[in-house]
């Protein structure tokens, strides 16, 4: 067994910040047209009106204050209120792969790896432009990298889960090198009309080095111990899929889109997370005193020194 160590990580980050301000006056600017459209069946008690935000109840709700988008001239415009991004040929690369190889060089730059010496590419993201060829495995071409690559979903855990796979090939002594690319375009899966998740996602492109420890050239983290957890949910959904056009679901429908409850969410992740991190740390032998940071995210962690 080999022991796993995080090397190298890059980061691709749009040019685009929308703010709260800027994001709450186009959703009041479609809000109040949607209520002016409507405002008989409102009248009548037949349909709710919808409520306006703000850049208070934002920063409330969520903490943040602005996000980074690939295009937020669509986002803006109450008449669109979704990302405009032009369809390219498919000779082309993808939107998703060229993000991912931006962030994928820092990192490799950052371990001191050529391409070439990656065995395995995971393309791991919430939602993928395209069901195949496999946006990994176009990154793979992109890059120059050898070995093998694939693409992989566990909704907005799938970075964590990606490095799990990462590290246990690492350590299993399946492969020297891999790199876990994570390019993530929220801004189009995301409801802009939605007043209560409006504000939550942007768009980035993460990567990360990942090799066995004996083999790092500079600065390093070991990843000790990784576990994952998963438990099925109706209260985070995305109906959006290959089988809309079978169900003659093509129209406009909301769940198509990223939807949750949050309260509900909160109220089953939290317990779960809970145990699992307690679960963990008494499996290694951590005392809650020896953590130095902990980076929170739905029922999966990674443990490095």
């Amino acid at each position: 067994m080999f022991q796993p160590a995080i090397t190298g990580s890059g980061v691709f980050t749009p040019e685009n910040v929308i703010t709260n301000e800027e994001l709450v006056a186009a959703f009041n600017a479609y809000a109040a047209r949607q209520n002016a459209a409507h405002a008989d069946a409102i009248a009548a008690g037949e349909q709710e009106a919808m409520q306006p935000s703000s850049a208070e109840f934002i920063l409330a709700a969520s903490g943040i204050e602005q996000r980074y988008v690939l295009d937020k001239t669509g986002i803006l415009d109450p008449e669109v209120m979704h990302p405009l991004l032009p369809a390219r040929p498919d000779d082309a690369p993808s939107q998703m792969a060229e993000m991912g190889v931006d962030a994928a060089r820092k990192a490799l730059d950052m371990a001191g790896v050529a391409a070439s010496e990656i065995d395995c590419i995971l393309c791991a993201a919430s939602n993928h432009e395209r069901a195949y060829p496999a946006i990994a495995v176009e990154i793979q071409e992109l890059l120059g990298a050898g070995g093998f690559a694939y693409d992989m979903n566990v909704a907005c855990s799938s970075a964590t889960f990606g490095l799990q796979s990462a590290c246990d090939m690492v350590r299993s002594g399946s492969v020297k090198k891999a790199l876990v690319v994570c390019p993530e375009i929220c801004s189009a899966h995301l409801e802009w009309r939605d007043r209560d998740c409006h504000f939550i996602f942007g768009d980035v492109a993460t990567a990360l080095v990942i090799e066995r420890e004996e083999d790092a050239q500079g600065a390093k983290f070991l990843v000790k111990s990784t576990r994952c957890a998963t438990q099925f949910s109706n209260n985070i959904r995305n109906n959006n899929g290959y089988l809309r056009r079978a169900h003659g679901q093509m129209d406009d429908r909301r769940d198509m889109q990223f939807m949750q409850n949050g309260r509900k969410v909160f109220k089953e992740v939290l317990p779960l997370v809970s145990k699992h991190i307690a679960d963990h740390l008494a499996s290694e032998g951590v005392e809650n005193a020896q953590l130095k940071r902990l980076w929170l995210h739905q029922a999966n962690k990674t443990m490095n020194d």
